[in-house]
């Protein structure tokens, strides 16, 4: 394993750059999930996410030499902005590869730190080349986001900080992409406490490390798509996966639904914005994926919570359609004065609030003199839809 000692110097090394983010007891999900629950808060960590802690640390441990170089990093958003501010505080060039797919917020949070961003690929894997051959022609120092010593001992960091708040837990459970933060953590769990387990979660579609975790030996996948995009990795890193094979006791994977609903229970239930990748801890608590942890004292490291505000605002109306607060339905109306007050009247006596409604005579399916109106209502509950239902059905609106 990593020497827990470059953990330690790692620590000092940063100390004075990141922010020591909260350790918080979680009643509710300790309560839903017959576990003792914490969250370890780095989405509330500088840039919005644990990066900073390994961009800091390799620059900081680079000669001044290849400071005056400058540096190169690819990434999906998070240790780009890691390695942007790193930067800034040595006052050194850094250049950003992003992939094309990138959301815009994470784009711009490089760009304020005062990188050079370039787009370019269709994934991560494919911005880390363009990134390989970039810094080899300007004799840029490359910053890899996760296979480095030096930056997983940064990543590491927060394994130290957990345990300085508790030194009794059972298990920790942490997000999976490159393979980075877990290797770091688990170097510096199992080295200060062996029974501690270490648990990784990482994204189902996005599955080279699991499957590589599975095997014992390093393969790729031939694509990823998860909405976690800042652990959507294709290509399995055989360093991180060395850690992990030593150190890490146990990998699961969540699917794009379970994260959603973890994305939606933290921002409801705790008032916290996590993205995907910094979601899939909890995910995977809510989907009862983690059983064997019943009765245990668990930590749970929320990784990051750069969110891309597009993204969340499909989560938060899928979500609130699938948990029975909206609903849309389309009746057939007879076209005369009078008929769409009788509708509407009949959803205001059931309490349902309309928040669209599109009005339709001219569609083929149609016999001439109707109407089909489409209606979008806040509701309150899955059985208040059944109540909806069942009285529009009884009132001729639907029929079978």
């Amino acid at each position: 394993m990593l020497d827990v000692k470059k953990i330690y110097e790692a620590k000092e090394r940063i100390k004075d750059i990141i922010v020591d983010t909260p350790f918080s007891y979680i009643p509710y999900l300790s309560e839903i999930s017959g576990c003792e629950v914490y969250f370890k808060k780095e989405n509330l960590q500088v840039t919005g996410a644990f990066k900073i802690r390994g961009a800091y640390n390799k620059i900081a441990s680079l000669s001044d030499e290849q400071r005056a170089c400058g540096v190169v990093a690819a990434s999906a958003g998070n240790h780009a902005q890691g390695v942007a501010l790193s930067a800034s505080k040595f006052n050194i060039k850094a250049v950003i590869i992003m992939p094309e797919s990138t959301p815009l917020t994470k784009v711009n949070g490089v760009k304020y730190y005062g990188a050079e961003v370039i787009l370019a690929g269709a994934n991560y894997d494919e911005a880390y080349a363009y990134a390989i051959e970039y810094g080899k022609k300007n004799s840029l120092t490359f910053v890899h986001p996760f296979e480095d010593e030096d930056v997983i001992a940064g990543q590491g960091t927060i394994a130290l900080d957990i345990l300085d708040k508790c030194k009794d837990l059972d298990a920790v459970v942490v997000p999976v992409g490159g393979g980075g933060l877990i290797s770091g953590m688990a170097c510096a769990l199992k080295s200060i406490n062996p029974n501690i387990e270490v648990i990784g979660v990482g994204a189902a579609g996005a599955p080279a490390l699991k499957n590589s975790y599975e095997l014992g030996r390093a393969v790729d996948s031939i694509s990823v798509r998860t909405i976690a995009d800042g652990i959507a990795v294709r290509d399995t890193s055989p360093i991180t996966l060395k850690y992990m094979l030593e150190s890490v006791d146990k990998f699961i994977s969540v699917d794009d639904e379970e994260i959603a609903s973890a994305i939606l229970f933290l921002l409801e239930k705790q008032k916290l914005v996590v993205e995907g990748a910094g979601a899939v801890g909890v995910a995977a608590l809510l989907h009862n994926k983690l059983e064997h942890l019943k009765g245990k004292k668990v930590a749970v490291v929320l990784s990051g919570g750069n969110m891309d505000v597009t993204l969340l605002s499909v989560i938060i109306e899928k979500g609130l359609l699938k948990s029975g607060r909206k609903m849309k339905t389309t009746v057939t109306l007879i076209d005369k004065p009078g008929s769409l007050m009788r509708f509407t009247q009949i959803l205001q006596e059931l309490n349902a609030n309309i928040v669209h409604i599109a009005y339709d005579r001219t569609s083929i399916s149609l016999d001439y003199g109707d109407a089909n109106v489409t209606v979008h209502m806040e509701t309150k509950s899955k059985e208040h839809q059944e109540e909806i239902y069942k009285v529009l059905k009884r009132e001729g609106y639907i029929r079978d």
